[in-house]
């Protein structure tokens, strides 16, 4: 049987790393909005810090950028995807069963990219790794 390769092998490192710095500016920016007002929307006008979605948004900004940078990867991609697990079943689950329809299908990746980054660390491009 042959095997179909798409993309060459030596391309997964780098391809790791990307997945690594794109979700943390991505959940970076969910902390910056809730926090920061940036980018801007209505559903945090007014948000209290001292709240679950104030310590949602510190979460998220603090991890986000861990994650991008690559710091600590491990635990702290341990917690968000824990956290993302409860976000899901706490805002999105009960809407509905399918996450297409109840808005928690990024909850859910979210969820799964960092579980797994828990697992495989953070890879090249990263702070965790030029202290090895």
């Amino acid at each position: 049987m042959t095997k179909i390769t798409i993309l060459p092998p030596s391309l997964a490192p780098y391809l790791h790393a990307a997945l690594r710095i794109v979700a943390g500016l991505l959940y970076l920016e969910h902390g910056t909005s809730k926090l920061l007002g940036f980018p801007h929307d209505v559903h945090y006008d007014g948000l209290q810090f001292v709240s679950l979605m104030g310590l949602a948004g510190v979460l998220e900004m603090v991890g986000g950028f861990l994650i991008l940078i690559g710091l600590f990867t491990r635990p702290v991609a341990f917690v968000l995807s824990g956290m993302m697990a409860v976000a899901y079943f706490m805002a999105h689950g009960s809407k509905g069963f399918f996450p297409a329809l109840n808005g928690g299908d990024a909850a859910i990746l979210f969820c799964f990219v960092f579980l797994y980054l828990a697992s495989v660390g953070p890879g090249p491009f990263s702070v965790d790794g030029s202290r090895d």
